[in-house]
């Protein structure tokens, strides 16, 4: 019988399925009482999402969660809570091993578990299963899910490198199974890519330690949060590098948009936050992986808003512009963070800055700025 009233349940995700299937086989083994849950997704197709639950010794029970909207990952949402509920219920369970599909990614059913759980459930952790050899294929791929058959919707598109890229960079923990091919650039890779990450061995002692540890959906969601992500910091290391881009000055908006393709191919994962010229309010996000680039509004820069809505900042967000604040621009710059192997960083940090507007078109001010061209409207602003 478990020591709280609620039900500890740890999640177990990424696109590396043997490697997940290994970790959640050592809870099972270690854990007694433990019970794993697992939905598959690739049952989609017949109109349902296919449900077992198994623990060390085999087989519990199997069911079917019919497709919310015609969407897998959906059903999941809808038919995991209830599961997880009936787990605690029975009194029996010591932990539930939550093993996501290969395409899921953990923040959202971590959320909906902390969501709707209520007295019944505790979050007690979020792994990503990796095999190290395994990272730089997946990362580098540009496939649609669909293409890979691993959409959990019709309107999926996803694709490989960005879904395994955000896998990686939620998870506090990163469990890695033993792997002959993997060598030191791919051990560099990833230090490099999620460096706060808890690296451990899905053969350690401490994975059942860290499976109870505890779980924070707020900080998690901060630390992916544009405005305050926790990037990675310059690192050079086994032939992989990191390279930190920081400047204060706005981009101008065509430049950076004709220098798109080459920037998103220069590494195998960039990200960040950046601002254009004409649209000074506006914080923008940087996500690439696989050579496919996703720019998005975050919401506004904190030092175009009124005194009044500071309040309704989150603190955490409040610090992160204090940290990076400018006399002139306030919290507004650019802060872009690649990581690859074989990056040039030389050559990356010149194209960067042949992007930012030049002495005379930022002494013009900010009303001429506005009136730049905006080939980011496109898609920024697709409906008009």
């Amino acid at each position: 019988m478990r020591g709280s009233d609620r039900l500890p349940v740890v999640i177990v995700g990424g696109l590396h399925s043997d490697a997940r299937k290994e970790v959640v086989d050592r809870l099972l083994r270690t854990v007694p009482g433990s019970v794993a849950l697992h939905h598959d997704l690739a049952t989609a197709t017949e109109g349902a999402v296919r449900r077992l639950v198994r623990d060390a010794s085999g087989e519990l029970s199997r069911g079917r969660a019919p497709l919310v909207d015609d969407c897998a990952c959906c059903a999941l949402r809808e038919d995991l809570v209830p599961e997880l509920e009936r787990l605690a219920a029975d009194g029996q369970t010591r932990l539930a091993v939550v093993e996501l599909w290969d395409s899921v990614e953990p923040r959202a059913m971590a959320e909906a578990v902390v969501a709707h759980g209520g007295d019944a459930l505790e979050l007690t952790n979020v792994m990503t299963a990796v095999d190290p050899a395994l990272v730089m294929p997946c990362l580098g791929n540009g496939d649609d899910l669909a293409e890979a058959g691993l959409a959990a919707a019709a309107t999926d598109r996803r694709t490989v490198g960005d879904t395994w890229a955000r896998q990686l960079e939620y998870a506090p923990v990163l469990v890695l199974v033993d792997s002959d091919a993997a060598d030191d650039e791919d051990r560099a890779l990833l230090a490099q890519l999620h460096p706060t990450a808890r690296q451990v061995s899905s053969g350690s002692d401490e994975l059942v330690l860290l499976a109870f540890a505890g779980f924070d959906v707020e900080s998690a969601a901060a630390a992916q949060h544009p405005a305050c992500a926790l990037l990675p910091q310059e690192a050079d290391e086994a032939g992989v590098a990191t390279l930190v881009w920081h400047h204060h000055r706005p981009f101008h908006p065509e430049r950076l948009f004709q220098a798109l393709e080459e920037l998103c191919c220069a590494a195998a994962r960039s990200r960040g936050r950046f601002w254009l010229a004409d649209r000074p309010d506006t914080l923008l996000a940087w996500d690439a992986a696989g050579g496919a680039l996703c720019v998005e509004s975050a919401g506004p820069w904190l030092a175009s808003l009124p005194d009044a809505a500071w309040d309704m900042v989150p603190p955490v967000r409040r610090a992160a512009a204090a940290l990076d604040w400018h006399p002139e621009h306030g919290d507004r710059c650019q802060h872009l963070v690649f990581t690859s192997p074989g990056l040039d960083r030389e050559g990356l940090a010149r194209l960067l800055d042949s992007c930012l507007l030049t002495d005379t078109e930022y002494a013009a001010g900010t009303e001429a700025w506005r009136r730049l061209p905006a080939p980011f409207d496109s898609f920024l602003d697709p409906a008009h």
